[in-house]
């Protein structure tokens, strides 16, 4: 008769999950928390350089000045206006979001009101319906886009601005009309930022005057 102490079987079996469970655990930290992120980030930054470094604009001196995802507060009359902004003190990208307002919301009625006005004030010669962009903020408060029918609302008012003709401006917000993704997603759309340096690129250079504050993830540029 044997009298070897036998393991228990119960100690044994759970001993066994354990070591399982722990190998497990360092082998999916490695590939999903290490591996692969760094497999990604790889391939994005090799394939979509432009992309994974945040869709960055540079000035002629190779200053960064934007991006092309984030949009930017032009106040100046020879420069097309963007959307409305509610992300912080506006265009703020550490703190996007919408105004949260419902739409039997007084406050936002009232702000919309007084946007419509302000439009009509800076935008005499403009005709036609507003386009409502002009006078509602988007979801993100980043919006960098306006519809055609925004930038085309604007025209006289930065035509004469520049001294420029509004047929000749106009053709200039037309090339830069960005069509439906794929022809089915999306709206057509216009980069306010891309346009006004479009205009800039003419002859009549304003943008590195100083007088614009960009703030972009923490970090500010003057243009």
């Amino acid at each position: 008769m044997s009298t070897t102490p036998q393991t228990a079987p119960g100690r044994d079996s759970t001993f066994r999950h354990l070591v399982t469970s722990v190998l497990f655990t360092i082998v999916t930290v490695i590939a999903l928390g290490l591996i692969y992120p760094l497999v990604i980030w790889g391939l994005g930054t090799l394939l979509f350089h432009h992309q994974a470094e945040g869709s960055l604009i540079s000035g002629a001196n190779g200053t960064v000045i934007g991006s092309e995802l984030v949009g930017q507060n032009f106040t100046k009359p020879q420069y097309f206006q963007g959307r409305p902004s509610a992300a912080g003190k506006g265009y703020d990208p550490t703190s996007t979001g919408g105004t949260n307002f419902g739409p039997t919301s007084k406050k936002l009625i009232d702000g919309t009101k007084s946007a419509i006005a302000a439009l009509k004030k800076a935008n005499p010669d403009a005709a036609g319906p507003i386009p409502m962009d002009l006078v509602t903020s988007s979801a993100s408060g980043i919006d960098p886009d306006i519809s055609p029918e925004g930038a085309y609302y604007q025209a006289p008012r930065v035509a004469k601005a520049r001294a420029m003709s509004l047929d000749s401006l106009n053709a200039i917000v037309a090339a830069h009309v960005t069509p439906r993704q794929f022809g089915l997603l999306g709206e057509p759309r216009v980069n306010v930022l891309e346009l006004n340096r479009a205009l800039d690129a003419q002859g009549v250079s304003t943008m590195s005057t100083g007088k614009y504050h960009y703030v972009a993830l923490g970090a500010s540029y003057y243009l």
